[in-house]
């Protein structure tokens, strides 16, 4: 059953001609946008409002999506696609912005098809942002979010955590922290191009391919969230974290995007660890490019990768385990000097379901 999520997958798709147009208009527009405004404190405000601006616009749902008010301890919504959910389950989600921008709303693309692909109802929380709030004050809001469920009634085994970029980060900051306070973790977590190093360090991978993000302003934000901070700090830097005693990974990057060997290195930190991890790499996919499933045929077919695993890693954590104690403080080990396979190690899978 393990072997069945501890895999990577290339999938064989063929390449659309609606991904590369979308590709080629990123590259003239959004690209160039951010990097104009992510280089000040002023700009930066600018991008946090326009987001904002944008994200009231409504996006039209299919008739059998609900959308209600989450009553949790930060703001939020449930989003329920279809009448047969198993309401006994639920998945966590944290959107994606760079910890400024947007919101549960700006995210319904994915998380109304999470909930149809799962069959169950997603919690997608609107923890705080930046220009005012800072990295820290979000991950409480994820940790505070997910012992609601708990105390409502959801055990560990059927919660599972996902979220996007900076929603990626969260996610994986969020394990981490659950796992060293010593509370249960869920049964699995989904991350779609994680932003998983804030160290600062330049990023020489994909900097002219991604059509889509900036790596000098990835990095320029990154200074902003660890200003008097250890960058180093796996709850700042998860891609420098030990992952000993967490659930099944699954983390979906593509091929061209500036953040993907943050993705592969969470993969094979966690693989050492012991952890069951599913990585797949897209071709010539843009950043979390699940969000486009509107008008790309590659990002409509990754939910059902998704909810493959999301299935077996909740079969396999129905599995009972020993219980291992979380490491003691100051066990995280440093990261490898070596490069990072191509792609990851482990099993391999080519697939085009």
């Amino acid at each position: 059953m393990r072997d069945e999520i501890d895999v990577d997958v290339t999938p064989a798709y063929p390449f659309s001609w609606q991904a590369a147009a979308l590709n080629a208009i990123m590259r003239g527009t959004f690209k160039p946008a951010s990097g104009l405004l992510l280089r000040t404190d002023l700009g930066f405000l600018a991008a946090s409002r326009i987001t904002a601006l944008a994200g009231r616009v409504p996006l039209r749902l299919p008739v059998h999506v609900r959308v209600t008010p989450a009553a949790v301890p930060c703001p939020g919504e449930w989003v329920r696609a279809g009448q047969e959910l198993d309401e006994s389950k639920v998945l966590l989600y944290f959107h994606g912005g760079g910890y400024f921008s947007c919101s549960p709303a700006t995210h319904r693309p994915i998380t109304w098809r999470l909930s149809a692909a799962t069959r169950r109802p997603v919690l997608a929380v609107d923890y705080r942002q930046g220009p005012v709030h800072r990295p820290a004050e979000a991950l409480q809001d994820a940790i505070a979010a997910y012992l609601c469920l708990l105390e409502n009634g959801h055990r560990p085994a059927d919660v599972v955590l996902a979220g996007d970029s900076a929603g990626g980060h969260l996610t994986l900051v969020t394990l981490l922290a659950l796992r060293d306070r010593g509370l249960p973790v869920p049964a699995a977590a989904v991350c779609l191009s994680p932003w998983a190093d804030l160290t600062g360090d330049p990023r020489t991978v994909n900097r002219l391919l991604d059509p889509m993000i900036s790596a000098g302003r990835v990095e320029w934000l990154a200074r902003r969230w660890t200003s008097g901070r250890d960058p180093r700090d796996p709850l700042l830097s998860p891609v420098l974290g030990d992952y000993t005693g967490l659930p099944p990974l699954m983390v979906v990057t593509g091929s061209t995007e500036v953040l993907r060997d943050e993705g592969r290195r969470v993969a094979e930190r966690a693989r050492a660890a012991g952890v069951p991890v599913t990585y797949e790499e897209w071709a010539r996919m843009p950043h979390v490019f699940a969000i486009l499933a509107d008008l790309v045929p590659e990002a409509r077919q990754v939910y059902a990768h998704i909810a493959r695993f999301v299935t077996a890693a909740q079969n396999l954590s129905s599995i009972p385990k020993v219980a291992q104690d979380p490491p003691p403080e100051g066990s995280r080990a440093e990261p490898s000097a070596g490069e990072f396979p191509s792609p990851v190690s482990s099993a391999r899978r080519d697939s085009a379901a």
